[in-house]
């Protein structure tokens, strides 16, 4: 009998081509779940389930923006068709596009609402019809079955950041969402939390914002990074004493995927070293 907690769950991670995503998905496969990778570029996709697959366990690729019209769909039907299920959904896909209001274009914020809040909608609404249908069918056979969605949120969504009204309105609102699809999804057995990370060093926090660091997302140039001397006054208020690392962040994600969290839904789980 194995002894992985997540054995035989099929699990569905966007962003997971990099950064928190990517150590999601590898500490998912490393309890047994079987992870469907998703990035914007085909090749970080690639390289995080050919670490899976070398570590003994199984993942694919389903590459594309999660933006993208019709792309939930082939996200759901690449965990149903690839690997014959759906058990865990985490919606962690995302970036920040970051300045105060005033100069805040109507693309910057509704950029920042379709990533963070209206493609994790898309990608559940795609994902009820399977859920609907595998609940009603272990009920029939008098099987409680779990499944879990996590949807990946900030303290900016929780507390707000200045700089950061467009983030800040679309991870407040995946929370609401959370809260509303624990309540709807509850008779399906299904389980809806989100994490709320704080300081985490990542590719887009560890740069150096005066350096003039961008990322590619869909042709646009974005700059990311943080003033080493923000940074550095940020984490002097953490009461663990530093920024966490993603492996850690998995680690708050993981929590929600357990059979030992199959009580606990439409909660909000901030994981910022006590930071609020």
């Amino acid at each position: 009998m194995s002894t992985l907690k997540l054995d035989g769950k099929v699990a569905l991670v966007s962003g997971s081509g990099r950064g928190i995503g990517r150590e999601i998905a590898l500490k998912l496969a490393s309890e047994g779940a079987r992870v469907v990778v998703n990035d914007l570029d085909a090749e970080p996709a690639a390289q995080t389930v050919a670490e899976i697959t070398a570590a003994g366990g199984h993942a694919l690729a389903c590459t594309g923006s999660v933006t993208e019209p019709g792309f939930a769909e082939r996200f759901v039907a690449a965990g149903v068709d690839g690997f014959g299920g759906l058990d865990i959904i985490v919606n962690n896909a995302g970036y920040t596009w970051d300045t105060v209001i005033q100069k805040m274009s109507d693309e910057q914020w509704e950029a920042m609402l379709a990533v963070h809040l209206t493609a994790p909608f898309r990608i559940l609404r795609a994902a009820s019809g399977f859920i609907r249908e595998a609940a009603r069918r272990e009920a029939d056979e008098d099987r409680e079955v779990f499944r879990k969605v996590v949807n990946i949120s900030s303290t900016s969504g929780v507390f707000g950041n200045a700089g950061q009204a467009n983030y800040a309105a679309a991870k407040a609102g995946i929370n609401g969402l959370t809260r509303a699809m624990a309540k709807e999804w509850g008779r399906y057995k299904v389980t809806v939390n989100s994490v709320a990370f704080g300081l985490i060093r990542t590719r887009l926090t560890e740069a150096d914002a005066n350096a003039g660091a961008t990322i590619d997302v869909e042709g646009r140039q974005i700059r990311v990074g943080v003033n080493p001397q923000i940074l550095k006054t940020a984490e002097s208020m953490i009461p663990l004493g530093r920024g966490g690392h993603p492996h850690e962040a998995a680690g708050a994600v993981y929590l929600f995927c357990i059979p030992e969290s199959n009580y606990v839904t439409g909660q909000v789980l901030v994981c910022g070293g006590g930071r609020p």
